[in-house]
């Protein structure tokens, strides 16, 4: 019992830490898709930000995933993410060009790319006290209500100073409070794989078949889900919202994803895998209130992202957690944070060409591939199931 308090404590800490991290650089995205159109730039443009940021903060997570599992240094490589994943934040007020801005947008998706491997590898060993799929869900819910402070604090900026510049300066107070924060928690557990107990010692041994069949799974859900920056630009470009009111549309989106994160976790736990099943059919409806719909629908389309976000921030990572042993669990999330990223910005590129030729287009490869993630959801189920599988199931909580 005294185990399983301490590792609540754990994951609720890291959880604030998160929270605060969230607050910083989703305040800043909110916005950064309106401000890149303010600054001159393009619907292609803003797809292909959207998307190299994704592939830079996905894709560097595969070396990153596997260095931090080679020299176990999990709190230092996590300290140096955060740091630069929110001091370049406020820099994003001083850029003239949409070329500055979108490179401050890559340096950040670094920082993130730097921290979230090894960053997962701890709260993994946290959570395995308290149950996979609650634990992560806490973690995404807590993480989430940064990226719900975040954007209201900037959209209360910009509607006091009435400019996007000073929305971004806000954002330093919480930077260094979750800093400080992250480097109190590492003194008071320097060693959180204690709470874990190691089931499968073999360092020699590989990821199993059944993982590369759930990334698949997760490049195909990935690849059809639109940035908020190509949301954003829609809504500025088609007056669908106000530049005062679109980062209020990303506080709803992230206040979902926070509650649906706690749900589709503790559901997860119970009824494994199938639970994205649920979550696939709920956010291929997202994109045509979106990006068809009036400014009512799109409330609407925004409820359905927030879900969507919410299932896959919590349970895709609760699955990876029970299907790899420790030794191997940073390299799998960087192996998975890469898939997902590629697919997230292979999508994101031919999303932002479709929206400039087509969104009706844009539309339905959306739909589509979340529809189409769906019986490769159902197929690792069914192959987490059989007695052959020698690696932890995934289908429920161990």
């Amino acid at each position: 019992m005294q185990q399983k308090s301490a590792a609540l404590k754990f994951v609720i800490l890291l959880g604030f830490v998160s929270l605060c991290a969230d607050a910083t650089y989703e305040g800043a995205r909110s916005i950064t898709g309106a401000y890149l159109e303010v600054l001159g730039s393009s619907g292609t443009a803003v797809g292909l930000i959207a998307g190299f940021g994704e592939l830079i903060g996905y894709g560097f997570r595969l070396v990153i995933g596997y260095l931090s599992d080679q020299t176990r240094k999990y709190w230092g490589i996590t300290t140096l993410g955060y740091i630069l994943n929110t001091a370049v934040v406020p820099f994003l007020a001083l850029a003239g060009r949409w070329e500055v801005a979108a490179g401050l947008m890559m340096a950040e998706r670094t920082g993130k790319a730097i921290r979230t491997p090894p960053r997962d590898a701890l709260l993994s060993y946290g959570v395995s006290q308290i149950g996979r799929g609650f634990g992560f869900g806490l973690h995404e819910a807590m993480d989430q209500t940064g990226a719900v402070m975040g954007p209201l604090a900037v959209a209360a900026m910009v509607y006091f100073q009435g400019e996007y510049r000073n929305g971004f300066t806000i954002l330093i107070v919480p930077a260094v409070l979750g800093l400080i924060v992250l480097l109190i928690l590492q003194f008071l557990y320097p060693q959180p794989s204690d709470f874990e107990v190691e089931t499968h010692t073999d360092p020699e041994a590989k990821l199993p078949q059944i993982f590369w069949i759930y990334l698949i799974a997760v490049g195909i859900i990935a690849a059809g889900y639109a940035d908020f920056p190509l949301i954003a630009f829609h809504f500025q470009k088609a007056e669908i919202a106000s530049g005062l009111t679109i980062p209020l549309f990303y506080a709803l989106a992230m206040a979902v994803d926070a509650v649906a994160a706690l749900i589709f976790g503790y559901f997860f736990d119970i009824f494994g895998i199938y639970i994205l099943i649920i979550a696939a059919l709920i956010s291929s409806l997202f994109a045509p209130l979106v990006f068809l719909g009036n400014t009512n629908l799109a409330i609407l389309g925004m409820v359905f992202w927030g879900i969507g976000m919410g299932a896959q921030e919590s349970v895709l990572k609760a699955a990876i957690a029970n299907l790899v042993p420790m030794n191997k669990r940073a390299t799998a999330y960087g192996i998975f944070s890469t898939g997902y990223g590629l697919s997230w910005f292979l999508g994101s590129a031919l999303m932002g060409f479709l929206y400039d030729h087509s969104i009706t287009f844009l539309v339905g490869f959306s739909a589509i591939t979340q529809l189409l993630s769906i019986p490769f959801f159902a197929w690792v189920k069914l192959r987490a199931a059989t007695p052959s599988q020698t690696s932890p199931d995934i289908s429920t909580n161990q």
